[in-house]
């Protein structure tokens, strides 16, 4: 059984005693370990790779993606936002268009977002019932047990930044022009609902946390929330018989 997950009980700050400089020796061969293993991952096509990032608004999925995966070869990685639901994603289940995106054997799709906004969301915002809620996260669970029985390796990791750190990130974004054209009035909105959705967080830890586990990243220095999630996958792919096939000439 999973250790229970309280948000507040956990440090948004590094947990080990490392630097940044330590940490631009130690990226370089992670990434390189990375590129490695995905190449053998396509070539193989025996698993898949899913890797979910979930945050707050600014707590850094965006530049996650762009740090942890820059060594890789963009013909085996896919990247997926997931925003509002359109119209017909809306007149869908909510699980249609994660289903859609989902790896196939041989590659490696990032969620920026996911499957949990529909946990979240209404959760904050009432928008369903309880019971409903509960129901979503029993279907999660068997979704992602599915995905694992057929070779997809999922890892699900929360960006955990403090709030005072997400009120300076989303501030800059109106000044940074570089980060400006990320500003949207729903940021201030949701800084303001920050302590609702750490009680959303808490709930999905609670009742999604089964045969996938959270891994949950300090996030308020961007450096090592990058390591740590680069770290963690390599260590947990190379868990796994991923090889080049033997091809008999």
């Amino acid at each position: 059984m999973q250790k229970r997950i309280i948000l507040k009980d956990i440090s948004t700050l590094p947990i080990e005693k490392i630097t940044e400089e330590e940490v631009d020796k130690e990226t370089k061969p992670l990434i390189d370990k990375l590129s490695k293993i995905q190449n053998k991952l396509y070539a193989q096509r025996k698993y898949a790779v899913l890797i979910i990032l979930q945050g707050m608004d600014a707590s850094g999925k965006d530049s996650a993606v762009k740090h942890v995966f820059s060594g890789v070869d963009p013909t085996g990685c896919n990247v997926k936002a997931f925003k509002v639901p359109t119209v017909q994603e809306a007149a869908h289940h909510f699980l249609w268009r994660i289903s859609n995106a989902c790896p196939e054997k041989g590659m490696t799709q990032i969620f920026n977002r996911s499957h949990y906004e529909d946990i979240l969301v209404p959760f904050v915002s009432k928008s369903i019932s309880d019971e409903l809620i509960k129901e979503r996260c029993e279907e999660i669970n068997m979704f992602e047990r599915g995905l694992v029985k057929d070779n997809t390796i999922v890892l699900k990791f929360y960006l955990h930044v403090s709030h005072k750190e997400q009120q300076i990130r989303v501030e800059e974004r109106k000044t940074d022009e570089h980060k400006r054209w990320k500003y949207q009035k729903a940021d201030v909105i949701a800084v303001r609902k920050h302590d609702e959705y750490v009680k959303a967080y808490n709930f999905v830890f609670e009742n999604c946390n089964k045969d996938v586990p959270w891994q949950i990243v300090p996030a308020d220095k961007k450096w090592y929330k990058n390591f740590y999630i680069l770290r963690a996958i390599v260590n947990e792919l190379e868990k796994y018989n991923i090889q080049y096939p033997n091809i008999k000439l």
